[in-house]
């Protein structure tokens, strides 16, 4: 069961949620929906509200659902879901159900976004940009180390709507 709080309220370190735990970002409809593993991204405000960014390189197959849908979700996990979370930064899409592969249950917040019921935590989003980030603005020794392959990723803003918190 979750609750709503307000973002003021979240007491997570997002540099451990985000960097170490790993989040799934999700999207799609009622019908269908992807999900994948991303260590990249952050929160914050812009234009005066609560904020998430995220990145997903182009080949990502979440990134089509994402591009699509109006909203999407940030989910967070505790330890036990890891292999889950490996599983979904693994795998496309494209050739695995990974919502089934993990034994996951897909709920939807009130805007439609899917998200998943064994999350601790769950940031629903509407998306506010997609910019695709221009490699010519990134440092040399970063893409380097980044993008030996070109496959520079998009960002994405989302206002937050609503955080949900597992009771």
């Amino acid at each position: 069961m979750f609750q709503s709080i307000q973002p003021e309220r979240l007491n997570q370190n997002v540099f451990s949620a985000i960097g170490e735990q790993w989040m799934l970002i999700t999207a799609g409809s009622g019908e269908r929906c992807n999900t994948m593993t991303a260590s990249w991204g952050g929160l914050g405000v812009i234009w005066g509200a609560p904020a998430a960014t995220c990145y997903i390189r182009p080949q990502r197959y979440t990134k089509e659902f994402v591009d699509r849908e109006e909203y999407f979700t940030l989910s967070f996990f505790d330890g036990a879901w890891r292999e889950q979370l490996a599983l979904c930064g693994a795998k496309s899409g494209r050739e695995v159900d990974k919502v089934k592969a993990c034994g996951f249950t897909v709920l939807h917040a009130a805007c439609g976004a899917p998200y998943f019921e064994q999350a601790q935590l769950v940031l629903v989003c509407r998306k506010q940009l997609a910019q695709p980030l221009d490699p010519e603005r990134i440092p040399p020794d970063v893409r380097r180390r980044w993008y030996p392959q070109e496959d520079y990723h998009t960002m994405y803003i989302g206002q937050i709507l609503e955080i949900l918190q597992k009771v």
